[in-house]
């Protein structure tokens, strides 16, 4: 039987992982339009910026203006991404972020190679030297997170025993700083997964790890984005990464212009028809999903924003 959430947590990351994805420049008030926005919509959680080198990632040159820029909304918690300690120096300086730290590991090393040239080994070292950062700033540390725990590109399958293995490292690593992790999110990083591995995978790690709560991170370059949430909602998973209108893109995909992750008014389309609450009003963020089509210029994957919500029909059937 389906273990159906009554509600579902969304953490929109369409403004950070939308606009580091673009090509072209995006002018610092669009951005700051699109958050405020979404700040409108009843979304609870908005990733806005990545603290990067700029050099690096180019569309998050101006991340520093964008989070002195937009509105701080009442109940709304706006996080940032950085990937070493000056980042995360820059996220603390700028007040309007919400900092915590993860524990961050892959289940493909051949990834690790491919994308930052450091070992799995090398990788975990890291994230106990962050720990260590965020344990001398007073900074809590809540979550864990397995990149390509679905499959890799690199290396091919990746099985449900890999993922575990995985897990209990990032574990083994909170429990030697005396971190309790209370969630775990597993990220479809390239796009491998398919109902069933979702399934799978969220079961043998609900097994083994109960007091853990699961997030799923699911990228729609196969389709396969909001049919896999719907698999997490048959396991209970009541926390899940989206983007608004599907910004965004997949880096690692074989062709261009491949989608993001999961859409976010999508989601939220399908989790309030089936009766799970996610506290979002659902035509407002249709309204934000169009401005950020506008704001790139090109088409966006979002279905929902095209064929609209059902409020107006019901509407005019009372």
């Amino acid at each position: 039987m389906a273990d159906w959430p009554k509600s579902v947590h969304i953490h929109e990351e369409g403004p950070r992982e939308g606009f580091q994805f673009e090509k072209g420049a995006i002018p610092t008030a669009a951005k700051v339009e699109l958050i405020d926005a979404l700040s409108e919509t009843g979304l609870k959680e908005i990733q806005t910026v990545s603290f990067v080198n700029p050099k690096r990632v180019p569309g998050m040159a101006d991340a520093d203006e964008v989070v002195r820029r937009f509105r701080k909304a009442p109940g709304v918690r706006y996080s940032g991404l950085w990937l070493n300690e000056k980042g995360l120096e820059r996220a603390l300086a700028s007040e309007k972020i919400d900092v915590e730290g993860r524990i961050v590991l892959c289940a493909s090393e051949p990834f690790l190679a491919r994308n930052q040239n450091i070992t799995l080994d090398q990788m975990a070292d890291m994230q106990r030297a962050m720990i260590a950062t965020y344990q001398a700033r007073g900074i809590p540390v809540v979550e864990g997170a397995v990149q390509a725990a679905f499959g890799c590109n690199f290396k091919g399958e990746v099985t449900t025993g890999d993922v575990l293995a995985i897990v209990a490292r990032i574990v083994s690593i909170a429990q030697e700083s005396g971190i309790a992790l209370k969630r775990l999110v597993l990220a479809d990083t390239m796009a491998w997964a398919v109902p069933a591995r979702i399934r799978a995978v969220v079961g043998a790690v609900r097994e083994r790890y109960p007091d853990l709560a699961v997030t799923l991170h699911l990228h729609d370059t196969r389709g396969m984005g909001i049919a896999n949430a719907y698999a997490g909602l048959e396991m209970g998973v009541h926390a899940f990464d989206s983007s608004v209108a599907g910004l965004g893109g997949c880096p690692f995909a074989a062709h261009k212009g491949a989608a993001g992750n999961v859409c976010t008014e999508d989601l939220v389309f399908m989790c309030e028809e089936m009766g799970i609450s996610t506290g979002v009003d659902l035509d407002r963020l249709i309204d934000a999903a169009n401005l950020a089509e506008r704001i790139v210029g090109h088409p966006l994957p979002g279905a929902v924003k095209q064929g609209g919500s059902l409020n107006r029909y019901r509407q005019a059937g009372q």
